[in-house]
This record gives structure tokens, C-alpha cells and sequence, in this order.
């Protein structure tokens, strides 16, 4: 009887981000262009980088990874949203589910280890100028890379696998508005503690060990930036830094927050809120907040639009 039960639940309801008719165009409406802003703008980096001898730096190869990543990332959850939000029955088939899993969890911690090589970038640039270039040559970016890859595809391997060991046996109410391990485990009708083992694990992997590399990375440059004389100098360090910082706050904290706290703590409206902040708006900020003030990259686009700038 057990093993019958197994195969009852083949698909999954998601409860959306609301039930109130009279929002769900304005969502709609607001989602949709969140996500064309986000896509646009990552790929439209991505072309810039590509295009521009100049850019063609280890900071902008890193940025160009991460907005290609922030084009998957987003694009692994916001188009679903999209026609869930147009249809009457909110329903995910479970091999579908366990498919967003695995590229959630394999995007998002792909970002959070770029994230702190881009924090490594930083410190190299500001801290050891003379030796920047060799410090971050080719192979130490293609490394860099090449581990974030694979760390990620094993955090993702991890998860996906333990979650499709799982039974489900009735409720299939995910509160959720798109497929996540935290509202999935409290479906399951079996022991779901090697499940929470492994996300709490992974948390401080993904999210806590690289956090501390960066602020580890940060207070060498801080120290570096103070013994700058030029007031406009440690301006201009700093100016290059904030956008980084920014962007790790929001995608770190708010991650931790879902991720890290065990599934019987995990609240709907709050989990919602908060993936709203990392799955959506970080795609969509990043373009702006790393490049669009970057006045390289202003040049650059200046320079493919046939208008050369000062700025």
C-alpha cells in the first residue's frame, strides 16, 4: 500500500503569490516587466563585454558570468510565475518540480561563489595593483570559474537527489509560488532529516563560508583604501566596491534566511518576500547597480550606439 501511495501525488499545486483576482494583472503587468528589464539588461552586459577590447578585463569577465547567470536564474522561475499567474489551477508535475530544484540550487550558489571571486578581484586590484595581471591571469579566472561551477553542481546533485528519494503520500499544496526543498519537505510523508542535514550544511558551503571570504577579502581592502592619501582616490576605491557589497547583502542574507532554518520554521509570506527580493529583483538590480554607473562600460555602450562619450 505504501508503494501505491508513492505514485498518487505525480503533480503539484502551487499557491501562488495570491489569490485575489483583481492583482493578479497587476502582478502580472509588474513581473513581466521586472523580467524583460532583467533579461535585457543582463544580456545587453554580456554583448557589451563581448564587443569592447577594453572590457575585456578579469572584473568584466566575472560580471559577464553573472549576468549570464542572473539570465538563468531568473528565467528558471519568472516565466512560470508569468502563466501561473494568468491560469486558474496552479499545477507543477513532479519531475518539472524537481527539475527548477536542481537549477535553483545549482544557479544560486554558482552566483554566491562568483560573488566571492568577484570579491577576490576586488582585493587583488586594490591591494596588490602591481601584481593584478598575474594575480588574476587567465587560468586563475578559468579556475575560479570552473570551481564555482563545480561546487554549485554538487550542492545542486545533492539536494535534487535526496528530494526525489522522498515520498509523498497526500497534501500537495506547495506554499510557494514556485518549486523550493523548504514548503516541498514539509509535504513528504517520509523522514525528511537528511534532507534539512543537507541544506543546513550547504548553507554555510554556499552562503556562510564564501561570506566570510569576502569580508575576510573587505577588510584587507578597507585597510588598503584608509592609507590612500587622495581624498578622491579612496573615493574612487570605494566607489568600485559599494556596488559588490550591495549585491552580497541582499543575495546573501536573503538566501541564508530561506535556506538555513529548518523546514518546520518555514513561513509562506515571509519565504515569499524574501525569494522575491533574491530570485527577481537581484537579476534585474545587478546590470544597474555593477555596470550602469561604470563608466567604462558607458563608453562602451556609447561607442555601439555610435556616439562617443567624456563620461
Amino acid at each position: 500500500m505504501q508503494l501505491e501511495n508513492r505514485t498518487l501525488v505525480t503533480q503539484f499545486l502551487l499557491e501562488g503569490l495570491t489569490d485575489t483576482e483583481e492583482l493578479r494583472p497587476l502582478l502580472f503587468a509588474i513581473f513581466l516587466l521586472v523580467y524583460i528589464v532583467a533579461v535585457i539588461g543582463n544580456l545587453g552586459i554580456v554583448s557589451l563585454i563581448v564587443m569592447d577590447s577594453r572590457l575585456h578585463t578579469p572584473m568584466y569577465f566575472f560580471l559577464a558570468n553573472l549576468s549570464v547567470l542572473d539570465t538563468a536564474y531568473i528565467s528558471n522561475t519568472v516565466p512560470q510565475v508569468l502563466v501561473h499567474l494568468l491560469a486558474p489551477v496552479r499545477t507543477m508535475p513532479y519531475r518539472a518540480c524537481l527539475t527548477q530544484i536542481f537549477f535553483l540550487h545549482f544557479l544560486a550558489p554558482w552566483e554566491c561563489f562568483l560573488l566571492t571571486a568577484m570579491s577576490y578581484d576586488r582585493y587583488a586590484a586594490i591591494c596588490q595593483p602591481l601584481q593584478y595581471l598575474i594575480l588574476m591571469g587567465r587560468r586563475t579566472q578559468t579556475g575560479l570559474a570552473s570551481i564555482s561551477c563545480l561546487l554549485a553542481l554538487a550542492n545542486a546533485l545533492t539536494h535534487t537527489i535526496l528530494a526525489a528519494l522522498l515520498k509523498f503520500c497526500g497534501p500537495r499544496l506547495i506554499t510557494h509560488f514556485f518549486c523550493d526543498l523548504p514548503p516541498l519537505l514539509k509535504l513528504s510523508c517520509s523522514s525528511t532529516q537528511a534532507n534539512e542535514l543537507a541544506l543546513f550544511f550547504f548553507s554555510f558551503l554556499v552562503a556562510l563560508a564564501p561570506c566570510t571570504l569576502v569580508v575576510i577579502s573587505y577588510i584587507h581592502v578597507v585597510a588598503a583604501v584608509l592609507r590612500i592619501h587622495s581624498a578622491e582616490g579612496r573615493r574612487k576605491a570605494f566607489s568600485t566596491c559599494g556596488a559588490h557589497i550591495t549585491v552580497v547583502c541582499i543575495f546573501y542574507i536573503t538566501s541564508v534566511l530561506c535556506y538555513i532554518l529548518p523546514s518546520s520554521a518555514y513561513s509562506g509570506l515571509r519565504d515569499r518576500v524574501l525569494s522575491v527580493l533574491y530570485v527577481v529583483l537581484t537579476p534585474m538590480l545587478n546590470p544597474i547597480i555593477y555596470s550602469m554607473r561604470n563608466k567604462e562600460v558607458k563608453r562602451a555602450l556609447f561607442k555601439v550606439l555610435g556616439k562617443e562619450s567624456a563620461c
